[in-house]
């Protein structure tokens, strides 16, 4: 814990909201709940969630690195992949092919 935090606990001043959301993106927050449904003993829904809250950083060093490997969230997996089986069949239905633009 840093001085600048133990100060703020000593003086007794409520937490701020930026002081509050550095340290949960900094350790991380796990929510974790399960909802049923039942109907006579009869189990109808089940919803189960789990919920991490964390930094892009703190998530990479918990082994958690999903949006990398993601098509949809990285520009450089898949997408070239995709924009060129577009326009292929885009040709193949005779349509006017888009040029490729990137916007940054």
């Amino acid at each position: 814990m840093s001085s600048r935090e133990l100060e703020g606990y000593r003086s007794g001043q409520p937490a701020q909201l930026a002081d509050v959301l550095e340290r949960v993106l900094d350790k991380g927050i796990v929510i974790a709940g399960d909802i049923q449904i039942n109907l006579l003993d009869i189990e109808l829904l089940t919803v189960k969630i789990r919920l991490l809250i964390a930094s892009a950083d703190k998530a990479r060093e918990m082994g958690i690195d999903w949006w990398e490997g993601d098509a949809f969230l990285s520009r450089r997996n898949g997408r070239g992949e995709l924009e060129e089986r577009l326009r292929k069949l885009e040709e193949a239905a005779g349509l006017p092919t888009s040029s490729k633009q990137e916007s940054s």
